[in-house]
C-alpha cells in the first residue's frame, strides 16, 4: 500500500510518518530528505540550497520527480511531502491541518525561535509555497478535493493519528 502523508508547515506529518511506519513496518520517504540529499549532491547546506531553489523550480520538480520514482519501485510505502498526493499513484492520500497558533508553537519549541517569529515566517511561507504551486504545477493548495482523509492534528496525539491512518489504510484493504 502506498500512502502519502501531506500538510500544513507544524502539523506533524513527518512525526507521523515515522510512527506510521513503525507500527506499519513499511519505509518511508519525505520530500525534506530528498531536499537534504540535493543539497548534499550540490555541496551545498541548507540554506545555500534553500536561497538556490527560489530561484530555480527545477529543484521542486526533482524533489516530486524522486519521490514519484521511489514510489513507483515500491508496493507499500509512506511518501511524506506538501505535494506527493499530486505526485503520487497512492491507495491513500492524507492531509494534515492544524490551527495556526498550534503550529507556530511546535515550530517554535522545535526550533528554538520566538513564538512571533515563527509565525509572521509560517504565514510568508504558507503564501510563497501557494504562489510557486500555482505558478510551477498549476496547483491550488487550498483545494484538498484529492485528498480520501483530513486530519486536524491538534485534536489527536501523533500515536493517535497514525492509529487514525492504519485503521484506515486497513479497511481499505478489505
Amino acid at each position: 500500500m502506498i500512502i502519502t502523508i501531506g500538510g500544513v508547515a507544524g502539523s506533524g506529518t513527518t512525526t507521523a510518518s515515522k510512527i506510521l511506519s513503525d507500527k506499519m513496518g513499511i519505509p518511508y520517504i519525505s520530500a525534506g530528505d530528498i531536499f537534504r540529499q540535493m543539497a548534499s549532491e550540490n555541496d551545498m547546506d541548507i540554506l545555500q540550497f534553500s536561497e538556490y531553489a527560489e530561484d530555480n523550480v527545477e529543484v521542486d520538480q526533482a524533489i516530486d520527480q524522486r519521490q514519484a520514482e521511489i514510489a513507483s519501485q515500491n508496493e507499500d510505502l509512506i511518501v511524506e511531502g506538501r505535494l506527493s498526493a499530486y505526485f503520487i499513484d497512492a491507495d491513500l492520500k492524507v492531509c494534515f491541518n492544524a490551527p495556526l497558533d498550534v503550529r507556530a508553537e511546535r515550530i517554535s519549541q522545535r526550533e528554538g525561535k520566538p513564538l512571533s517569529i515563527v509565525k509572521k515566517e509560517i504565514i510568508q511561507r504558507g503564501e510563497s509555497e501557494a504562489k510557486r504551486y500555482r505558478e510551477i504545477h498549476h496547483i491550488n493548495i487550498k483545494n484538498l478535493d484529492i485528498y480520501d482523509l483530513i486530519i486536524n492534528t491538534h485534536s489527536f496525539p501523533p500515536e493517535s493519528i497514525a492509529n487514525i491512518i492504519l485503521k484506515t489504510a486497513q479497511e481499505l484493504k478489505i
